[in-house]
C-alpha cells in the first residue's frame, strides 16, 4: 500500500482490508460542483449527488451559488449545510452570491454571507452590468477579506457559443466561443485583484493564454489561485465530433495546445487544484441536438479513474495528484478543520471498469466517457 496521507493524519483500522498495491488519500475536496439542488431536483438531490461523492470518495464539496433561489441570503447556508450532511453526507461549503440575483448590478448583501458561513462570493458565470459595478463589489468583498471565485467569461464574446471557435465547430456549423472570451475577462480580472488587494481564485481554466497570465500574476505575486476541470485534462473539441452532446460543456472543451497548456500548468504550479465541475443533467436534457441540448458533464463517478490515469501516463506523480485534488483545494477552500474531519480514501490505480449507467452512482448519466473502460477507481471510503 502507498500512504499518501499527510503527516499526523489519523489512519483507519485496515486490518480486515486487503491493501495491496492501493494508495491510503485524503478525502477529495471539489472546488466546484452542481448538485441540483435548490431548486432542480429533476437532475439531481442532495441525496443523489452526496451519496455519489461519497462512494467516489469526494467528502467536500464547494457549490456555487447559482442554484434556485440564488444563494444570496446568508439565513439560509445553513439549513443547506446541514442538509446536504443528513441527506448525502457531504460537507457543503457555500459560495455566496457576489451581486443581488447574480445580475451584475449591485452587491449583495455580503456581510450577511459572511455571517451565514459563505466561504467565499462570486458571480457565476454570470457577467457585470460595467466595469465599475465590479471593482465596486471587489472593494466591498475586501471589506470583509472575503475571497472571490471568478467564472472568467466576457458575456458579449462568448454569447451563444457553445463550442470552442476552431475548425471543429467550423466543420460542423456550430457557433464558436473564442479563447479570447476568457482571456480578456481574465486580465481584467486580475488588474482588479492587483488594484483591490482581494485574494481571488479562478475557477476552470481552459486555453493556454490563461494558464500564462495567471503563470505571470502569480510571479508578481498577486494572491491568487486556479482550478481545472478534470475533463479539460483528458477531452477536447475533437470530443464534440458528430455532434456529441455529451462532450457539450461551458466553458467549452479547447484545443489539444490548449490541453498541454493545462498540465504543463499542473505540473509547475500554476495551476493549484483540478475540480470536478460535476453537473448533472435528466436523461432529456442531452437528447436535443447539440446547440440545444444542456450543457453539463456528469463527474463524480470518473473523477478519480481519471486522475489515475494522469499518473499512468506519467502526467503528475500520485503525491501531486493528491496536492491538486485534496491539500490544495482544502486550502483554497478555508476548509480550517480538514484533517479534524479526517476520514479516508482507499484507492486502487490499477481497478479496471467500464463506465455505463449502472456503474455511474450519480443521477445524472450524462458523460462522453459512457461507454469507455477507465483504470482507477475508489475500492473502500473511511469517512465519519
Amino acid at each position: 500500500m502507498k500512504n499518501l496521507l499527510p503527516q499526523g493524519w489519523q489512519q483507519p483500522d485496515l486490518s480486515a482490508v486487503d491493501t495491496n498495491n492501493q494508495w491510503l488519500i485524503p478525502p477529495i475536496v471539489d472546488l466546484c460542483a452542481r448538485l441540483r439542488e435548490p431548486g432542480h431536483q429533476s437532475h439531481g438531490t442532495l441525496a443523489s449527488e452526496g451519496r455519489a461523492a461519497r462512494e467516489n470518495g469526494i467528502l467536500h464539496v464547494v457549490l456555487p451559488p447559482d442554484t434556485s433561489p440564488i444563494l444570496e441570503n446568508g439565513s439560509l447556508l445553513k439549513g443547506l449545510r446541514e442538509k446536504a450532511l443528513a441527506d448525502g453526507g457531504i460537507h457543503l461549503h457555500i459560495l455566496g452570491a457576489l451581486t443581488e440575483g447574480l445580475k451584475g448590478e449591485q452587491p449583495a448583501n455580503l456581510a450577511g454571507l459572511k455571517q451565514g458561513g459563505a466561504i467565499a462570493v462570486t458571480n457565476a458565470g454570470a457577467g457585470f452590468s460595467n466595469d465599475l459595478v465590479l471593482l465596486r463589489c471587489l472593494e466591498y468583498a475586501a471589506t470583509f477579506d472575503l475571497q472571490v471565485f471568478f467564472y472568467p467569461n466576457e458575456p458579449s464574446l462568448s454569447h451563444g457559443g457553445v463550442a470552442h471557435d476552431g475548425y471543429i465547430a467550423s466543420f460542423h456549423g456550430l457557433p464558436g466561443i473564442p479563447w479570447l472570451a476568457e482571456t480578456i475577462a481574465l486580465s481584467k480580472q486580475i488588474l482588479m485583484v492587483e488594484e483591490t488587494g482581494i485574494r481571488a481564485h479562478f475557477s476552470q481554466i481552459t486555453c493556454r493564454t490563461s494558464v500564462e497570465l495567471i503563470r505571470l500574476a502569480k510571479q508578481k505575486g498577486l494572491p491568487i489561485t486556479c482550478d481545472v476541470a478534470m475533463h479539460q485534462l483528458h477531452l477536447t473539441d475533437d470530443d464534440i465530433e458528430g455532434y456529441n452532446a455529451n462532450a457539450y460543456v461551458l466553458p467549452p472543451l479547447r484545443s489539444n495546445t490548449d490541453q498541454k497548456a493545462l498540465i504543463k500548468g499542473l505540473q509547475d504550479g500554476t495551476i493549484d487544484a483540478i475540480c470536478s465541475h460535476h453537473e448533472p443533467l435528466s436523461s432529456s436534457a442531452k437528447q436535443a441536438p447539440f446547440a440545444e441540448s444542456t450543457p453539463g458533464i456528469s463527474n463524480f463517478d470518473t473523477f478519480v479513474a481519471l486522475g489515475c490515469q494522469l499518473v499512468a501516463d506519467g502526467s503528475l506523480t500520485a503525491e501531486q495528484l493528491i496536492e491538486k485534488i485534496c491539500l490544495n483545494p482544502a486550502k483554497i477552500a478555508g476548509i480550517d478543520n480538514y484533517q479534524a474531519i479526517g476520514g479516508a480514501v482507499l484507492v486502487d490505480p490499477h481497478k479496471t471498469w467500464t463506465v455505463s449507467k449502472d456503474t455511474m452512482k450519480s443521477a445524472g448519466k450524462n458523460t462522453p466517457f459512457i461507454g469507455r473502460t477507465l483504470t482507477g477507481g475508489v475500492t473502500q471510503v473511511f469517512f465519519g
